[in-house]
């Protein structure tokens, strides 16, 4: 097995804030359909499944960047919060 500590920060931080970027845009998406869901009237199970699937993958990858070690888990989050103000300001923009 390959031991996640003994590669090099400089590789490891850019991934993880990729993979961070990568997984806020997919959870906030989600969101976004379960909020459109619930407002639309749509069916609830669909909408429980989006948000249990959506956790669920959250939780995974920052489970992965947690093996890799803090800093990693760091720039993972950082990467979902800067997903989650494209999210917004993407939002935004398309309200006005």
């Amino acid at each position: 097995m390959i031991d996640l500590h003994a590669i090099p920060l400089f590789l490891t931080l850019p991934v993880s804030f990729a993979g961070g970027l990568v997984l806020g845009l997919v959870y906030f998406r989600a969101l976004r359909g379960t909020a459109d869901l619930i407002v639309g009237g749509g069916p609830p199970l669909l909408g429980l499944v989006l948000t249990l699937g959506r956790l669920a993958v959250l939780g995974a990858g920052l489970y992965v960047a947690v093996l890799v070690g803090g800093l990693a888990l760091l720039a993972a989050l950082a990467g979902v919060l800067c997903a989650k103000g494209l999210m917004l300001r993407q939002t935004r923009s398309g309200s006005t």
